[in-house]
């Protein structure tokens, strides 16, 4: 079975491992690029504070020294109300940059807007402690003189001198120590963007060349990758291009893949088949009803549960006929084979992959060997016959053959096309076909039973049917040439027997031909006596004598073979039917049947006897359950009445079941129930002779189809004979037929 391979992981760890390698790379360059913007970006803001805190502290020495020289200004004035506001936002300004520069972290400029700033080195530390410690000296002047700066009741111009003083005294520190910590940062921020470049640098340079090897290497892999499956591709290119059998995949869809055999078009007999849905294919050119099986027999191959090797028994395209694509479906139709595979996908059912063959040579071959067989066995059957059967007998079949066949020609012929006509046409044929029928049985020719039963198929179709037509007998045609082609063929092997029969073997010698002249003279003798001896009278020749011996009647008994071919033909019948019958007569051997009536009397005789076999005498368990013996008891009786030849059969079974007759009078609709219980039971006779009335349910070989007692009625009304019949129900029936012999 075919099966998809699974994905190798170890062929692709390598590249994955690179590839997570590389990403790894590319992603700590990432990190640290955005470790070192951030680190930038709080350095530049600590340049930004610490430059904010000069300008603030210069602000406030300013602020200072306008409020000294404005000093006894109004303190509510708009000029002194700004400075004194500038001086207290400065001031606590620098208060908390200060402290944020000395131990980092967030802060708040006068815009509202919040930074983190980096702790500083012990170098800057030193330069923010020194001007702190500058701050701290002015700040708590500064403070005592805002603090009553705007009340006029408050003499402040003592606390306003001294922190004038104090900050002409901290001002140049201030400056001085801020700048030092400004250049310091700046120094430091700008050896880490040096180092930042550098390591960036130099991871991008890894980068790239990790990259190009891996460019390299993997190029590489997949260039020995893509030739091993270029030539892994070319192969099954080659394969497909090569094999002599179709091979696609079908999906679940029933879609065509897109890589078959080339074979495949010329197998199917279509070309671009990639993609195309496989059921439109074969539309048109199988039954519907086999498409529709080949539908549901995919299905079921994509069903788990379904095992492969039970459902591919059911497979319904094996050996099909396909036809041809055009309108002429006979002039390319061929015989394919398709073979159904699941392909799985580790344990799931992935695709189905499709063998199909063309196989019209061996499906052509094993016709014309079937045929051959066929022939060989009915060769072979007739063969048997042939040697089995009395000559006389064999020959009156090939002559009443000839006579059915000609006969049913005759009333083919018939121009008559009125539908009372045809119905009449239909019932005098389908009466010739069920006697040839009934005597080739008789004769075990089931070569001939076969065609004539199959005939009846027809015809009894054509009794069901509801108009006819001259149409409807054209196929009655072939079933006809079947049967003359067989009776030629049998007729053919009996004359080849008769050739082939051995002459004398040695020539005659003088004493031979003496004595053969001798017995002549003998016999001669004895035919010329007016009374038959059983002894030659003494008659010596040299020294022999012939006194003594007894007369061999070398005759045929033509009566004991008829007797025997009814009785073969009884048990024959009784064992298709799974009953057991004796067949006994005490006349049929002693009356001599004048030539005008063998004929009709065999005939209605096989029918007789069938009719007894299969309506009449039970199964042996019923016939056992009523005390009956086993096998059932039929007599048949010839009787010589001077004028007349009397044919009397009987047998002891269930008699004739008149309601049974009434019952399907009504179900085929012929009589409603209250009219089916006013018949008689002469009514229901009549019925039951009429063509095409049957009451057993399924038809055979043997009986149930209605003809067998309607060809009775006809051979009698054709002699002009008279019909009678006595039944008893449970324990007997019988059947009188009279003939006159003239």
């Amino acid at each position: 079975m075919a099966t998809t391979p699974n994905i190798d992981n170890k062929r692709y760890q390598g590249l994955i491992i690179s590839i997570a390698l590389f990403l790894s790379l590319i992603g700590a360059l990432l990190a640290f690029t955005f470790y070192t913007s951030s680190l930038l970006e709080r350095n530049t803001a600590l340049i930004d504070q610490t430059n904010q805190v000069a300008n603030s502290a210069q602000s406030v020495i300013k602020d200072l020294f306008d409020l000294d020289n404005s000093y006894g200004e109004d303190t509510s004035s708009p000029h002194i109300q700004r400075v004194l506001n500038r001086l207290e936002e400065n001031t606590s300004l620098i208060t908390n940059s200060l402290s944020a520069i000395e131990q980092g972290g967030k802060i708040t400029d006068s815009t509202g807007e919040s930074y983190n700033l980096p702790k500083v080195d012990d170098s800057a530390q030193a330069n923010i402690a020194a001007a702190k410690e500058q701050w701290q000296a002015l700040e708590p002047k500064i403070q005592t003189y805002l603090k009553d700066a705007d009340n006029i009741m408050v003499p402040s111009a003592d606390d306003l001198t001294r922190a004038v003083e104090q900050a002409k005294t901290s001002s140049l520190l201030i400056n001085d120590s801020l700048d030092n910590l400004t250049r310091d940062v700046f120094s430091n921020a700008e050896r880490q963007a040096t180092t930042i470049r550098l390591i960036q640098v130099l991871g991008v340079a890894a980068i790239f060349a990790y990259f190009l090897i891996f460019v390299f290497f993997f190029v590489r892999r997949l260039r020995e990758t893509d030739a091993e499956a270029a030539a892994a591709r070319r192969e099954t290119q080659e394969i497909m291009e090569t094999v002599n059998t179709g091979l696609f995949l079908l999906d679940k869809d029933l879609k065509i893949g897109q890589q078959h055999s080339r074979a495949l078009n010329g197998i199917i007999g279509a070309d671009n088949l990639a993609g195309e849905n496989f059921t439109s294919v074969l539309r048109g050119r199988i039954s519907d009803k086999d498409l529709n099986t080949t539908k549901q027999f995919i299905e079921q191959l994509y069903n788990p549960r379904v095992k492969e090797k039970l459902v591919d028994s059911l497979n319904p395209l094996h050996k099909v006929m396909l036809h041809n694509a055009g309108e002429n479906k006979g002039a390319d139709s061929r015989f394919l084979d398709f073979k159904f595979s699941r392909v799985y996908d580790k344990k799931d059912i992935a695709r189905i992959l499709v063998n199909v063959n063309d196989v019209s040579d061996a499906v052509y071959l094993e016709q014309r060997l079937e045929k051959e067989r066929s022939q060989n066995d009915m060769q072979i059957e007739m063969l048997t016959t042939i040697l089995n059967v009395n000559p006389k007998i064999i020959n009156e079949f090939i002559a009443n053959t000839d006579a059915h066949i000609n006969k049913m020609n005759n009333i083919l012929k018939n121009p008559g096309s009125s539908q009372y006509e045809l119905e009449n046409k239909l019932k005098a044929i389908y009466r010739e076909m069920h006697s040839l029928k009934g005597e080739a049985s008789a004769l075990k020719l089931h070569s001939f039973t076969k065609i004539a039963s199959d005939a009846e198929d027809k015809l009894h179709a054509l009794q069901n049917q509801g108009q006819l037509s001259g149409n409807d007998f054209l196929p009655l045609a072939v079933h006809l040439d079947d049967l003359l082609s067989l009776s030629n063929t049998i007729a053919t092997l009996g004359e080849r027997i008769n050739r082939s029969e051995p002459a004398a073997s040695k020539p005659a010698t003088a004493s031979t031909t003496a004595l053969s002249d001798a017995v002549a003279q003998q016999s001669m003798a004895l035919a010329e006596s007016t009374a038959p001896k059983s002894q030659p009278t003494s008659l010596s020749i040299g020294n022999i004598s012939l006194d003594g011996g007894q007369d061999i009647d070398l005759s045929d008994n033509e009566a004991e073979d008829q007797l025997s071919f009814y009785r073969d033909f009884a048990k024959d019948i009784a064992a298709r039917q799974g009953k057991q019958v004796q067949l006994n007569s005490h006349t049929l051997t002693q009356v001599n049947i004048p030539e005008r009536l063998v004929k009709p009397i065999k005939e209605i005789g096989i029918q007789l006897l069938r009719n007894a076999v299969v309506h009449g005498v039970e199964a042996p368990s019923v016939r056992h359950s009523l005390g009956k013996e086993t096998a059932g008891k039929i007599d048949l009786e010839v009787q010589d009445n001077g004028q007349e030849v009397m044919l009397i059969v009987q047998d002891d079974g269930q008699g004739i079941d008149y309601d049974s007759i009434r019952h399907k009078l009504v179900a085929e609709n012929h009589v409603d129930n209250e009219a089916a219980s006013q018949l008689t039971h002469s009514d229901l006779l009549k019925q039951l002779f009429s063509s095409g009335f049957s009451t057993k349910e399924d038809a055979d070989e043997d009986g149930g189809r209605g003809v067998g007692l309607d060809i009775i009625k006809s051979l009698v009304k054709d002699y002009d004979g008279k019909l009678n019949v006595n039944s008893e129900r449970g324990k007997m029936t019988r059947f009188v037929i009279t003939l006159p012999k003239a």
